[in-house]
């Protein structure tokens, strides 16, 4: 008989998960939040078919703007919508927004710590077949290593709704993340988000896995291929990377002895390298190991393998974990 994982938070057996967009969270979400909020406006780079910001496009054409490709000019319009009281949402890919628009997001909105909403699409690796000029690998780097700015990646199709309802309530800068690709549906409806706190997945006191985005769903499988084993692994939803909980961290990898950090991102200026300085700054001396996007450029190719080719899957994260046990 299998080995029964400890599922906390409203979160959902591996048996049960459902493939939905965390895009379709946004869009859905989007005409939500402007029919209760007449100040939220929206803007996008000629990606509104993809980015799915077409749903408030059609419910309020006067609320949407369309800018064309020039992410430049879409942070500054923004900007400047947000000094007249408006909470604009702006819309394109990560590679260009925290890549080619990074100027002006430090500048503009940053700096001045105005109240934009800065939607990546098409993060990370997954986005596939576009090749490496549309795979985003360092944009969490770049976002957190502005001074003002909070970062989040949701993880599924739920939480990403969950932290749309926030967004509004949350008077500054914000960029979050959203993949091209479906992904399992690890949160329900039910399960609680505080941009404050990280929140604990699975139980267990083995080791833990940090793990956001795409990464958490199989942080969970590979904690279920340990528990065959025996070995009963924490997985901690890290959606907030800056600010990140301190405490929290530091916690769970003390009672558990022993880290490994998963994310859709270059191992350089990530979750890995975030959680690495907290621990260290602690003084919280345990063994850990990073799992991110090798440091090289990937080529075209389908999600799934891309991501094994990087080395993201979940029986590497399993392999990881008795690697680090061992070193504890």
């Amino acid at each position: 008989m299998s080995a029964k994982l400890e599922y906390k938070n409203g979160a959902v057996p591996i048996d049960k998960w459902e493939m939905i967009l965390t895009r379709q969270a946004y869009g859905e979400m989007l005409v939500e939040l402007g029919e209760k909020n007449e100040n939220i406006v929206v803007l996008d780079a000629d990606l509104s078919e993809s980015t799915l910001t077409k749903y408030f496009r059609d419910k309020y054409p006067e609320r949407f703007v369309e800018c064309g490709i020039a992410e430049q000019d879409m942070i500054t319009t923004a900007a400047g919508l947000s000094t007249f009281g408006y909470i604009p949402f702006m819309s394109s890919y990560a590679i260009f927004l925290a890549g080619r628009a990074w100027d002006q997001i430090r500048n503009t909105v940053d700096y001045s710590r105005l109240n934009v909403k800065v939607a990546a699409a098409h993060g990370g690796i997954s986005v596939g077949l576009d090749g490496c000029s549309h795979q985003s690998m360092e944009d969490l780097g770049n976002m957190l290593s502005l001074v003002n700015m909070t970062v989040i990646v949701p993880a599924d199709y739920w939480e990403t709704r969950r932290m749309m309802a926030w967004a509004p309530t949350y008077d500054g800068p914000l960029y979050f993340r959203l993949g091209r690709e479906k992904v399992p549906t690890v949160t329900s409806e039910s399960t609680p988000f505080d941009p404050k706190h990280t929140l604990e997945i699975v139980g267990g006191n083995d080791g833990v896995i940090f793990a956001c985005g795409l990464m958490l769903s199989r942080a969970v499988q590979a904690a279920q291929m340990l528990a065959e084993d025996g070995v009963f692994t924490r997985v901690v939803n890290v959606h907030t990377l800056k600010p990140i909980n301190v405490e929290e961290v530091c916690a769970a990898a003390k009672e558990c002895g022993a880290v490994v950090t998963m994310e859709e991102h270059s191992v350089y200026g990530g979750l890995g390298s975030v959680v690495a300085r907290v621990l260290a700054d602690n003084d919280v001396r345990v063994p850990m190991r990073v799992m991110g996007i090798p440091d090289t450029y990937l080529q075209s190719g389908k999600p799934d393998e891309l991501l094994a080719l990087a080395g993201l899957t979940a029986e590497a994260a399993a392999a990881k974990m008795r690697d680090v046990l061992g070193q504890r």
